[in-house]
């Protein structure tokens, strides 16, 4: 009788995973008595299947951390110290309130800057969720182009604001491209796909400089030097084009600027290519003629792409190659980048930019340090840090602590744990998990969009973005605008835009009941968007000579706010081209001399950026901060694994565990993001090591474009 009652007691709530993932899977939550008990994937959503990753799958370890941040705190100690009171929600709104005017009455509202970016991926809760307050105060703008910026400005340059393939439908494609994106690790709900696929006989080829364990299952791994995708998506086009196999009717009907590109890719010959990446010319060869030839051909390109010199160039090149193959002309080929362009997501009403004053001041979170400790007009003096740890997700880290923990700076952060930024705020709010909340999710990895019912009430004095903005709100007098009043089922219901043709059948009535729908689409059977053209360009083709860069007209993503195109004037080649990585033997030969090794920081298995990087079941899975470094380097440098290593360029130094392992090319060391200081052997993380340069379109950053030197520093304790 006691299990039936018991049973009787379970609820099932329908959730959406809120981590910055392309998986976006949809949850089943049980709860008992008003405590969540377990967490599965839905088995139901065909994308989900039942499955979670190692980030998810222990989410309940986050919620009910005994070091959750549940209640407002004051800090009483010295910046950085971690020593903070308990005080009430009334006591810091008014504080915080109170300090925000002072600093506006003494140095303008644009000393206030707000930073945030996706430690939450809900619509409501997500990016743009505080960007309508500090747009009403006049704030700085805080410009945010950590991922994909450069990759979504170069590829709607191209093809437009598409949602290219659909990923379900890979399981048609014959020839698999994967470029720079570790699936198993970070897209995990792509791979059964690119497994069906292989099975029925698809070749599937990662073109990464490590071997990652989605390179470890592929037919074939290429392994390029950093940042010169580029070189190689060029070449490809050469031999594409020189050996006819092209797709001509395609191209005559679907594209523009053919004869331009042509002229243009012979000075990309194979073997040019093959001393620039590191690749043989062979393997060039091979790669165009399989990938022209095996249709339908389909690329699946990473936010990595992007992270160098040339990223924008690099990704205008491969945006380029199914057009020039035909590859659209069938389900499951083409180029799958964000599917988040599908999602007629109403931006407007969650951003409100129509409140930003004209000229306001623009930063971008990227140079967040720069900002911090040199002379701006007006300077930087207050922080408001939500859904970001930018001491750890940001370059410049010396330079960002040098800031934060300056004593005229007043820091609010709202969070969950008492992450490295946290520990340097004047005032830390506790923040609500996606189990505490309501939201409702797009996608940038499938087609379906989530509903997310809140399962449990918040613990502690918690509460979600929306009801942090509402009371900072109503302390600065903003409550006379129905904006800053709005509900979080008001919010939801402004979410899309539901009369698009996409969402028919769609309402938020089926999407709370039934916890997911699929965008109304073309099934994955069916799903050739591009088959006779039809792409969002201004010509409505692909555009190998972009009308947009010719006419100085750079795509900004609506969902960022800023100014992350280029100046008036400023010249972008109309034509994919080559730009070499800044940090390389060629480009910068005495740069090289001192710092030999290429760095790049792929996303951690266990963690999602910083998020997760606290918790023991995640630290067990992921391991201490490690370097991976080629054998032959190693041993250059005595260096066995185990040793303890200190990395090391002009910005800063890291100490970390060696693991000395030929998946790392010669020259190429490999150090994954996440790890907190307080993992870190000598207190710092990769985070000092990386570039604030930015690449060449869309201000994306640079972190893959980074030369190291790294030094024997001890035998492990």
């Amino acid at each position: 009788m006691t299990e039936l009652i018991d049973r009787v007691s379970e609820q099932t709530v329908l959730a959406a995973c809120p981590q910055d993932c392309p998986d976006t899977c949809a949850i089943q939550v049980t709860v008992q008595d008003g405590i969540a008990t377990a967490l599965t994937g839905s088995k139901e959503q065909p994308y989900t299947n039942g499955g979670l990753c190692v980030k998810i799958d222990n989410y309940l370890d986050r919620v009910y951390n005994p070091d959750r941040v549940l209640y407002p705190m004051r800090r009483v100690g010295p910046k950085g110290s971690g020593r903070f009171e308990r005080i009430s929600w009334d006591d810091a709104i008014e504080e915080i309130a109170s300090r925000l005017k002072d600093v506006i009455a003494e140095h303008g509202a644009e000393a206030i800057m707000p930073v945030s970016y996706l430690g939450t991926q809900g619509i409501i809760n997500g990016l743009n969720v505080g960007d309508p307050f500090f747009n009403r105060l006049g704030a700085t703008v805080s410009e945010r182009t950590y991922c994909d910026a450069g990759s979504c400005t170069a590829y709607a340059m191209t093809i437009g604001d598409s949602a290219g393939v659909d990923p379900e439908s890979f399981v048609h494609s014959r020839f698999i491209l994967i470029w720079a994106s570790n699936i198993m690790s970070t897209n995990l709900h792509l791979w059964p796909y690119i497994a069906e696929a292989k099975k029925r006989g698809a070749k599937v080829v990662v073109v990464d400089p490590f071997r990652t364990r989605t390179a470890k299952q592929a037919s074939q791994h290429i392994a390029i030097k950093p940042g010169t995708d580029g070189a190689l998506a060029m070449a490809m086009m050469h031999v594409i084009i020189n050996e006819g196999l092209t797709d001509d009717d395609y191209i005559e009907k679907y594209t523009l600027g053919f004869e331009e590109l042509k002229e243009r890719v012979q000075q990309y010959t194979p073997e040019w290519a093959s001393a620039e990446t590191g690749i043989p010319v062979e393997v060039i060869l091979t790669l165009a003629r399989e990938y022209a030839t095996s249709q339908p051909s389909v690329i699946r390109i990473g936010v990595a792409v992007e992270r160098h010199a040339g990223g924008g160039q690099a990704v205008r090149a491969l945006s380029c190659l199914p057009a020039l193959v035909g590859a659209w002309r069938n389900p499951g080929g083409g180029i799958l980048q964000l599917p988040l362009w599908a999602f007629p997501v109403n931006w407007g009403a969650m951003m409100h930019p129509e409140l930003i004053a004209p000229g306001t001041r623009v930063i971008n979170q990227y140079r967040l340090g720069e900002a911090l400790t040199t002379q701006t007009e007006p300077p930087l003096k207050a922080l408001v840090v939500y859904n970001s740890n930018p001491v750890i997700v940001a370059p410049d880290q010396d330079r960002m602590l040098q800031g934060l923990v300056r004593e005229d700076l007043f820091t609010v952060v709202s969070e969950q744990f008492m992450t490295d930024t946290a520990q340097y705020a004047d005032i830390v709010l506790p923040a609500t998990t996606q189990l505490e909340q309501e939201d409702i999710m797009f996608s940038w990895g499938h087609l379906y969009i989530t509903y997310n019912n809140r399962s449990i009430e918040p613990r502690g004095e918690a509460v979600p973005n929306t009801e942090l903005f509402r009371r900072l709100a109503k302390a600065m007098g903003f409550d006379d605008d129905p904006i800053f009043t709005r509900s979080d089922e008001e919010i939801i219901a402004e979410a899309f835009d539901w009369s698009a043709p996409q969402m028919e059948g769609i309402t938020l009535e089926r999407l709370k009941a039934e916890g997911f729908a699929r965008l109304n689409l073309p099934g994955p059977d069916d799903y050739a968007p591009h088959r006779e053209g039809n792409f969002r360009t201004p010509s409505g083709k692909t555009e190998f000579f972009s009308s947009a860069a010719a006419g100085g007209n750079f795509v900004v993503p609506l969902f960022r706010q800023g100014s992350n195109d280029h100046q008036p004037g400023e010249y972008v080649d109309p034509l994919p081209t080559y730009i070499p990585p800044r940090e390389s033997a060629s480009a910068n030969p005495e740069l090289a001399a001192k710092y030999p090794l290429n760095l790049i920081t792929p996303k951690a298995h266990a963690f999602i950026n910083s998020s997760f990087a606290n918790i023991a079941i995640h630290q067990k899975v992921q391991k201490p901060a490690t370097l991976i470094i080629n054998t032959a380097d190693a041993a250059a440098r005595g260096i066995e694994s185990g040793d303890q290593i200190r990395a090391f360029n002009d910005r800063g130094s890291v100490v970390l565990f060696a693991k000395v392992d030929d998946a790392a090319a010669v020259g190429v060391t490999v150090g994954h993001v996440g790890h907190w200081r307080a993992d870190s052997l000598g207190g710092s993380t990769l985070a000092a090591l990386s570039p604030i340069a930015w690449a060449d379109l869309g201000h994306a950053p640079t972190f893959s474009d980074t030369l190291i030197q790294v030094e024997f520093a001890g035998k492990a304790d």
